[in-house]
């Protein structure tokens, strides 16, 4: 899985950050309960990550429950495993570009 990154800019605390890292390794329960927190969800950086944490959680649960058949299964294992990856590069301040959920969730217009 190709991962761009790119700054547009801001700044970040570490508290962003932290919401960041847990968005992605708690998701899809995080990235809800942020989305659903006003002053959480004005901060860029904390709704990109939240946005594309629930994201991924839902590609989680879908290939999870699909588990029955074998490739979903090790799908859902791999997302996994990627999102612990994003979870890390967000705690280090990084926009992590995801090849096709960054460009759908900004055609829906849920980030920047």
């Amino acid at each position: 899985m190709a991962n761009q990154t790119y700054v547009p800019g801001g700044d970040i605390t570490s508290d962003d950050k932290l919401w960041g890292l847990l968005s992605y390794l708690l998701t899809p329960i995080v990235p809800i309960i942020v989305l659903l927190m006003e002053d959480k969800k004005a901060r860029p950086y904390i709704k990109y990550a939240a946005v594309q944490g629930l994201a991924i959680g839902i590609l989680i649960v879908i290939m999870a429950a699909l588990s029955f058949l074998i490739i979903p299964g090790c799908l859902a294992g791999l997302l996994g495993i990627y999102a612990i990856y994003l979870a890390i590069k967000s705690y280090q301040g990084e926009y992590t570009v995801i090849p096709v959920v960054t460009d759908f969730c900004k055609k829906q217009g849920w980030i920047a």
